[in-house]
């Protein structure tokens, strides 16, 4: 068994893509719409966004409305990948619990993601 694809649901699909296009550098699927808007990797893997009326963003760290879907996205520098998420729209909730490996942030539909540091960093030019 091989996980293929993961689908987010929020209110705008193609805003939603355009960031995480933005954050990975993943490309847009050209069948997207504005109902069900995706990315898909040179492997094959799929990030879905789909619409949802009456979306409501998960809240965290607190449970209210669940966080529906975690994503972890290994870098190389904490300080560089936050400024770039944050510059895309990201947000970065008060509370942190990851210390110096991982850091929270919420997209702009408000789903959780880390960014955690990678074990064994891209060697830099």
């Amino acid at each position: 068994m091989r996980l293929t694809a993961i689908t987010l649901d929020c209110a705008d699909p193609m805003a939603l893509a355009a960031f995480y296009r933005d954050a990975t550098g993943l490309p847009l699927d050209p069948r997207s719409t504005e109902e069900f808007a995706g990315l898909r990797a040179e492997d094959g893997f799929f990030i879905g966004f789909q619409r949802v009326e009456g979306y409501r963003p998960p809240t965290w760290p607190g449970q209210d409305t669940p966080q529906q879907l975690h994503a972890d996205f290994d870098v190389d520098d904490l300080d560089e990948a936050e400024a770039a998420v944050l510059a895309l729209g990201a947000t970065k909730p008060a509370h942190q619990s990851g210390g110096d490996r991982w850091r929270v942030f919420l997209d702009p539909a408000g789903h959780p993601f880390c960014l955690t540091l990678r074990k064994n960093p891209t060697p830099r030019a």
